[in-house]
């Protein structure tokens, strides 16, 4: 049987390039039937989820996703619109090279001004930086460096850090969850994504800290069904 309490800290997503409206309605049926705590979807279906899941779970979506190379001025615009549209909550991804060349003023600021601006409108909106732990695997202390990266991210004023894309250079791991968890503590929430199917990797991934997981599998994690196989590498 489904498991109602790991499913509600589940983020149910399809961000696939040919994610259609149906597939859409889909996903949001099946964050409605196991009570999944969010729908994720591309920007440009975040008014069909908000309309086809009628409140009955919140609708996130990614910004700048998921290479993070736009510029902060359309970040900005993303966010805003993303939230006009009815988006509960944005998994942002930020301009990483900044922070890596050491420009970690400017690195800063676009996060601020990105949280700034989502929060524009006035609704309510949960906003998540995602670091892919990978790029930080090059540096003299990547341990360190990942840490000081969440800090920024607890700095700027954002809600949680999330470790992963589920599309960058490999999938995160619990001692990238130590690292973050070590670095920012409970004042802000951690989410985790890339590779996480199954049941038992989703509980040791909460065991160890992560307040929500970002998943395609969700059905497969509730159910222990084994994960279905995809063209490409996805949350």
């Amino acid at each position: 049987m489904p498991d109602p309490q790991l499913a509600h800290v589940l983020d149910f997503a399809d961000h696939s390039a040919k994610a259609t409206p149906d597939d859409i309605k889909k996903l949001c049926a099946d964050v409605i039937k196991y009570g999944f705590h969010a729908a994720f979807v591309n920007p440009t279906y975040v008014t069909l989820a908000k309309e086809t899941l009628a409140g009955k779970a919140p609708v996130g979506t990614v910004i700048s996703f998921p290479l993070g190379g736009d510029t902060k001025a359309l970040k900005m615009a993303a966010a805003n619109n993303a939230v006009s549209q009815g988006a509960d909550e944005l998994d942002v991804v930020p301009n990483i090279g900044l922070y890596l060349a050491g420009n970690t003023n400017a690195f800063m600021t676009e996060l601020q001004d990105i949280v700034e601006s989502a929060h524009m409108t006035g609704a309510p909106v949960i906003v998540k930086f995602i670091l892919d732990s990978g790029y930080f695997d090059k540096e003299a202390d990547p341990k360190a460096s990942l840490m000081r990266a969440s800090e920024i991210v607890r700095a700027a004023g954002a809600d949680f850090v999330k470790i992963g894309s589920g599309m960058g250079p490999r999938n995160p791991t619990l001692a990238d969850l130590a690292a973050v968890k070590e670095a920012i503590g409970t004042s802000i929430k951690i989410k985790v994504a890339g590779g996480i199917t199954d049941r038992k990797t989703a509980e040791a991934f909460f065991a160890a800290g992560a307040n929500r997981i970002g998943t395609s599998h969700a059905i497969e994690i509730v159910s222990e069904k084994p994960a279905t196989k995809k063209a490409s590498k996805e949350e």
